[in-house]
């Protein structure tokens, strides 16, 4: 993964931009010589925020198991046909 300033940033924003649209690799930036943010092109943030939001579902389906909120396959298929028809 490609690091660069943030004086960089300042200064080349545009080819900064073209560069992670292009090669869809995220750029750290740094400031004062820490991590200070990535530059994701707009695809890539958006798939990463569809697959947060799935494992968030998952995380919530697997904590309801764990505390006995579960229904039987038939209650739910008969909760889900109210709101299929």
């Amino acid at each position: 993964m490609r690091t660069e300033l943030v004086t960089t940033l300042k200064r080349q924003a545009t080819e900064l931009l073209a560069d992670v649209e292009r090669d869809r690799e995220p750029i750290l930036i740094t400031q004062h010589g820490l991590p200070g943010a990535y530059l994701v092109d707009v695809g890539s943030f958006e798939r990463m925020q569809q697959r947060m939001a799935l494992l968030e579902g998952i995380a919530r389906g697997e904590m309801a198991v764990a505390d006995g909120r579960i229904v039987s396959h038939e209650d739910a298929r008969k909760r889900l046909s109210r709101w299929l028809k």
